[in-house]
């Protein structure tokens, strides 16, 4: 009887102690060497801050390439591994700008791409191989204005396709009482003079005379009588 009873006892003191050997064995390989995907994560944390150039702005207006620049914008200009050049700058009344080592440039009328390339071209004398990134941070010069009888008047944004109809949209729509047949947009020639184009909204919506759904212009002002 006695051996029965002995070998019962032991079994289970066997067991524990086979438990506690595999548990502590998996712990102590789990903090010898990283997991695959922790290690995969190491290695690419690695290579972003060895050899990668930082990509800021892959968002921004900088992407797009129709966007012209113009007075009173701000553009973040960032020379890789130049922190005394980078910084954030306005753009003038006057269209230019002005950088350490650059001097004084023309911005307005240029896209970001282009402003890039005129940049990096005159650092070439001072910096071996500049790598330049233009990027909008805050357009304020591609806005219209939308006065009048509309439900949200104020300034918005312009694109580069948007017509006097979109201008209306974008406004909310009209008020009541608006006189929808006597819409006019004002546009400021280069001259100083400002031009008054008349928009029928009535006869554009059938369809008749929609050569005045115009493109409209930087500084353009809707007006709803």
């Amino acid at each position: 009887m006695t051996e029965p009873m002995t070998a019962h006892r032991i079994m289970p003191f066997l067991m524990v102690l086979v438990l506690v050997s595999i548990g502590a064995f998996a712990q102590s390989n789990s903090t010898s060497r990283p997991t695959a995907p922790a290690a995969a994560a190491d290695k690419q944390a690695g290579q972003k801050t060895v050899g990668e150039k930082p990509r800021e702005g892959s968002g921004a207006v900088h992407s797009d390439s129709s966007y012209v620049i113009g007075a009173n914008d701000v553009l973040a200009i960032n020379v890789w591994k130049e922190p005394d050049i980078s910084r954030s700058v306005p753009v003038r009344s006057d269209g230019k700008i002005s950088l350490p080592l650059v001097g004084e440039l023309q911005a307005s009328g240029q896209t970001p791409q282009q402003l890039e390339q005129e940049i990096t071209k005159r650092l070439q004398s001072y910096i071996s191989e500049p790598e330049v990134t233009v990027i909008v941070t805050d357009s304020k010069s591609q806005k219209v204005n939308i006065l009048g009888m509309v439900a949200r008047p104020g300034a918005y944004l312009l694109t580069s396709s948007t017509t006097v109809l979109d201008a209306i949209a974008m406004a909310g729509g009209f008020k009541d009482f608006a006189k929808q047949k006597s819409i006019y947009v004002l546009r400021q020639a280069p001259d100083g003079t400002q031009k008054r184009v008349a928009f029928n909204y009535k006869e554009v919506i059938k369809g008749k005379n929609p050569e005045q759904n115009i493109p409209l212009q930087a500084g353009d002002t809707v007006v709803v009588p």
